[in-house]
């Protein structure tokens, strides 16, 4: 039988009561005097009644209890005993990785992975995949959008974005086999800022290879010559250099100090290799070509862009008095070059790795002049080559807005 009983440590009064077939026992912060007991055990009453009735919900009474964790595991398995429950998140996000993980390149393993358990799991592992709502989803999304990183800058939309596009994926395979709704209908991505590039011009290529160390010019003609991108001439091998095509054959990457396949099929290409590239490789070749990469340490290792980025690229650029670029920019260089040239855009679409040439005119499209910039002019040269001088307007065309209507 229910009991409000006196804790003789403390004094303080407790409830004494059966749910489920579990003793229970909770405490108050009440000191046991003659109105306190009597208010307890009213609420004592209530409790009971609401058992005998089967309305009684534990964490509306006592929401802080250790007592929570064991109920929720007993309704979990009387659920999973009577086929209505639907797993955990955290088991279910285990089960679709352990599946998934096989078509993934390593490092992509790890950034998922990583994702899932310090992000995705502490916030919804507890919960059954089907009582995930829309709100715990906007909820969550909120939360990233006020987390900064080590550097203390927020996380960027692409970052956020990432985080929800692998929850959207659990969760809607979560949805196609347990039959329920997916709560990602009308999410949308958070949108990106328009990611401007900022190539260097031949004047800066000058001035960067002249003053580059001796060891590290090689390694920045062809950067800046072949729009390689930097986990493909970090691993870069001498059996994928081919003189005799004149060819550098990318078939592999550098990531997370391993060799992986490169980032897509697209991107499994044969670069053409111009003079001053082919010229830059055979004088690499006289310093390591007894070794297998073609731009490494003294101990033949590969090189860390990290340690190459803070040692030399940036020093060498602040030294120039140039603004501070990422090494990336070699790539959206070597792009702008090609098309200035007059180069076939769909050539260079191939040496870049892209599928089309949608992003060559997206991204790059204002740095080439008369080719793709709207600058009129090259109109103005057909018309003139075609209809002779310009037509004179002699007067203003006016228009009565009755007539049009």
């Amino acid at each position: 039988m229910a009991k409000v009983r006196a804790r003789l440590e403390t004094g303080k009064l407790y409830l004494d009561f059966t749910y489920q077939g579990i003793r229970c026992r909770e405490q108050t912060a009440l000191t046991d005097t003659p109105a306190n007991r009597k208010n307890v055990e009213k609420l004592l009453g209530r409790i009971e009644a609401e058992i005998t009735l089967g309305q009684f919900e534990y964490e509306r009474y006592f929401p802080n209890s250790s007592m929570l964790g064991k109920f929720n595991r007993i309704a979990q398995a009387r659920r999973v005993y009577s086929g209505e429950a639907k797993p955990l998140f955290r088991v279910f996000a285990q089960e679709w990785f352990d599946e998934m993980q096989l078509q993934w390149r390593h490092s992509y393993k790890v950034t998922i992975d990583g994702l899932i358990q310090r992000r995705l799991i502490p916030w919804f592992g507890e919960k059954e995949v089907s009582d995930i709502t829309k709100a715990d989803l906007l909820k969550f999304r909120a939360e990233l959008g006020g987390m900064t990183q080590s550097n203390g800058k927020a996380f960027s939309a692409e970052h956020i974005n990432r985080h929800m596009k692998v929850l959207r994926m659990i969760l809607n395979e979560a949805a196609d086999r347990f039959e329920f709704t997916t709560p990602f209908r009308g999410i949308k991505p958070l949108k990106k800022p328009k990611v401007h590039v900022d190539p260097f011009t031949l004047e800066e290529i000058e001035h960067i290879l002249k003053v580059v160390r001796a060891d590290f010019r090689s390694y920045y003609t062809v950067r800046f010559f072949t729009g390689m991108r930097t986990g493909e001439i970090d691993g870069l091998k001498w059996k994928y250099v081919d003189f005799a095509r004149r060819q550098i054959l990318i078939r592999e990457t550098r990531v997370m100090n391993r060799e992986e396949y490169t980032k897509n099929d697209y991107s499994q290409r044969e670069i053409e290799m111009s003079q001053m590239v082919y010229d830059a490789l055979l004088a690499q070749k006289a310093m390591t070509g007894h070794l297998p990469y073609v731009f490494c340490t003294r101990q033949g290792t590969p090189l860390d862009h990290h340690n190459v980025s803070k040692r030399i690229w940036y020093p060498l650029l602040e030294l120039l008095g140039m603004q501070r670029r990422k090494p990336y920019q070699t790539r959206h260089t070597a792009a702008t070059l090609w098309l200035a040239a007059g180069e076939n855009p769909e050539w260079i679409a191939r040496q870049m790795g892209h599928s089309t040439t949608e992003m060559l005119f997206r991204v790059y499209s204002h740095f080439v002049p008369n080719l793709t910039r709207q600058d009129g002019s090259a109109m103005d040269r057909m018309l003139t080559s075609n209809l002779g001088a310009p037509l004179k307007q002699t007067r203003p065309l006016v228009v009565n807005e009755k007539e049009v209507m």
